[in-house]
């Protein structure tokens, strides 16, 4: 009797501990060890697998080299040639609308952009500067010393009111940007060789374009 009681204990022990053992064993189961490291970041497993970066150039020789290689596989590519029109297009066109980021320094600034509004509200003798030379090149071409003559004279003239012109302008022009810019440092003769030079140009092929038309106030 004893033995049978002893066994019925043992076996209920039995039992009672099986569920705890199993739900051990499921927890062992469902644990899962951490690695022991961060995740790498999308970039970082990118670069691993392009793989390592090559070090940067020591020689400029080296740099020009890998600056080649670099133009050759761009080129390579069958779209570059119009990506390469495409971006040059754009730049001319927001250089043309005045974009300060896309033009040259000298034209850069507040007060280059008035100085152009100054100088495309006017109508200039200038303006007939390059028709000028074009025409004195003609003249010397033809074998006529009479239309040479009075080519050279018109010419001689006209440079004449040019430059009385452009020395006037330009004293009216900077006059007005000091008024309009007290606290810039402007120099007379800056202001009057930049308007010299748009005002000679002819208006249809001056960068950037006119923002005024003849006659609007400023």
């Amino acid at each position: 009797m004893r033995f049978l009681r002893r066994s019925t204990t043992d076996s209920a022990t039995t039992d009672t501990e099986t569920p705890d053992t199993q739900a051990v064993e499921v927890q062992a189961k469902a644990y899962t060890p951490g690695k022991g490291k961060a995740t790498p970041k999308r970039r970082e497993a990118e670069a691993k697998r392009r793989g390592p970066v090559a070090p940067p150039p020591t020689t400029m020789r080296e740099a020009m080299k890998r600056n080649k290689e670099l133009r050759k596989s761009a080129k390579a590519d069958p779209e570059y040639k119009q990506k390469q029109r495409n971006a040059a297009k754009e730049r001319r066109e927001r250089m043309m609308a005045g974009e300060d980021k896309y033009l040259l320094p000298r034209d850069r600034g507040p007060v280059k952009a008035y100085i152009r509004d100054l100088v495309d509200s006017r109508r200039n003798l200038l303006g007939l500067f390059m028709p000028l030379a074009i025409l004195v090149f003609v003249a010397l071409i033809l074998p006529y010393p009479e239309v040479q003559r009075y080519a050279t004279l018109l010419c001689t003239v006209m440079l004449l009111g040019m430059i009385v012109e452009g020395f006037l302008s330009g004293r009216r022009i900077a006059k007005m940007v000091r008024l309009k810019f007290p606290n810039e440092t402007i120099k007379g003769t800056s202001v009057g060789w930049y308007s010299f030079i748009r005002a000679s140009q002819i208006r249809k092929l001056r960068v950037p374009k006119p923002r005024v038309s003849p006659g609007d106030k400023v």
